[in-house]
């Protein structure tokens, strides 16, 4: 959309209100809005000015004046907002240099994008990405210095068999057994439809959304693959759109990775592909209908895993989905139509355009701009460094004997050997100035103090281990 075409779409919707979006450094989107009377068409290339100073991650406060730059691309009238408000995605640059602000994870996003084009082996790289998310009907939690509690309710969790709900109807989803189940069981149909309706008016194009695994309201939405940097936008969308139309209803959506004991937890299984002149890269001879390029790219995800779960599982609580011998891949292996496996070899088209690599591991708490990126690097270094993949593992891994799991790694088990692994292993995301030196030290930093602030507090379950010794 040109500056122009967003002028006769203020005029045609009546817009009284401009709303500038952008995603902090853990993903979550911040904004302010004004009124007409700063919109013009020099809007677009010099921006408005902002304190960042109070965003998380960002700058100093003596160095906190910064600028967002909206993209008229993204420009979207937001049906949340009572009076007619046009909402951008922006991107955010220094004002003194005009430079991208190395900070903003959208506009890592876009220098990802032009690496790979220096690079010459591809011009695009296609991302799928499939969050899920619980959406809650009531959720309470507090932690002081003695006391500490958690309380997650929903009509559909199996717990709610004997309460009184005048009446209780009976239709409980049992552990791990939520996907799919029609009406009555199923009674978020009508909230995930809302959804993808909106979603689409966002200009989001929607495959398919149904109830997830988990009991207690579990869903996934899935949306059409998307240029790396588009699909970042397109996620922030999701989870603002998610999460607003729930609030509608009076309900509440989380993408937090492990909310449940005792059922699944939330993934993001990420699938990618190279294109070059708009043919596809990952159609070949090799395993599984791949090319070399292909098997490179996931020799270079495999290699980098651990250091990647830092980025793309990145809180303490993503840990907590990343159990061995539980519903998530943990296991650094490849394999066609193999779910046990890190990265999976979908089979379901035998089109050339069809062939992706599936990688299992990341969740949907982490920022998608950045997350999408360090998978890009990951996957070019193995292609420039020919990086061999090993052997496909077509064995479901939660079933293998002890001494075979033993030779197949696994990514870290906590935040802190993710962060650990990402201290020994950075290199590849230092490729074109994409992540720095700076960035990375600044992640680490944030990322261990938050391990240190749950290592910190003792957990009731402890009370229930140890109190008595």
């Amino acid at each position: 959309m040109t500056p122009a075409e967003v002028t006769h779409l203020i005029e045609k919707q009546g817009v009284k209100l401009i709303d500038f979006k952008f995603a902090d450094l853990l993903g979550t989107w911040q904004h302010f809005t004004t009124t007409l009377s700063e919109y013009s068409d020099d809007l677009f290339t010099d921006g408005l000015g902002f304190d960042g100073s109070s965003i998380r991650g960002w700058r100093v406060i003596n160095a906190s004046d910064m600028l967002v730059i909206p993209d008229p691309d993204t420009a979207w009238i937001d049906v949340f907002n009572t009076e007619p408000t046009l909402s951008f995605i922006c991107t955010i640059q220094d004002p003194i240099t005009r430079e991208p602000y190395d900070r903003d994870p959208r506009g890592v996003a876009e220098k990802a994008e032009a690496y790979l084009k220096s690079t010459g082996i591809a011009d695009t790289a296609y991302f799928g990405p499939e969050a899920e998310f619980y959406i809650f009907d009531d959720v309470r939690f507090d932690y002081t210095a003695n006391t500490s509690f958690h309380s997650i309710d929903s009509v559909e969790g199996i717990w709610n068999t004997a309460r009184e709900e005048f009446p209780n109807l009976g239709y409980k989803i049992r552990h791990k057994e939520g996907y799919f189940p029609v009406s009555p069981a199923d009674t978020l149909q009508d909230i995930r439809n809302e959804m993808c309706l909106e979603m689409e008016k966002a200009g989001i194009p929607i495959e398919r959304q149904h109830h997830e695994v988990g009991t207690a309201g579990q869903a996934e939405i899935d949306i059409r693959f998307a240029p790396l940097r588009k699909m970042g936008d397109y996620m922030m969308y999701y989870k603002y759109i998610t999460k607003n139309v729930a609030k509608k209803y009076n309900k509440v959506v989380t993408f937090m990775p492990k909310p449940l004991f005792a059922d699944n937890g939330s993934g993001m299984h990420t699938h990618s592909s190279l294109w070059k002149d708009g043919k596809p890269l990952f159609a070949g001879d090799r395993y599984a209908g791949l090319s070399e390029t292909a098997l490179f790219y996931i020799g270079g995800l495999l290699k980098h895993a651990p250091a990647l779960t830092a980025i793309t599982n990145p809180t303490t609580n993503s840990y907590k989905r990343l159990v061995p011998g539980f519903e998530a891949p943990v296991n650094l292996a490849y394999s066609a139509r193999n779910r046990s496996a890190a990265i999976r070899i979908p089979t379901y088209s035998p089109s050339p355009k069809a062939k992706r690599a599936e990688f299992r591991t990341p969740d949907p708490a982490a920022n998608p701009y950045l997350a999408n990126a360090a998978l890009l690097l990951a996957g070019l270094d193995g292609i420039q460094n020919r990086i061999d993949p090993g052997d496909p593992l077509d064995k479901n891994l939660y079933e293998l004997p002890p001494e075979e799991l033993a030779k197949v790694p696994s990514v870290p088990d906590s935040l802190l050997g993710a962060l650990e692994a990402l201290k020994a292993d950075h290199e590849f995301l230092l490729k074109g100035d994409v992540f720095n030196k700076d960035f990375l030290d600044n992640w680490i930093e944030m990322k261990t103090k938050e391990h240190d602030s749950l290592r910190l507090r003792p957990h009731p379950y402890e009370f229930y281990l140890y109190f008595d010794v």
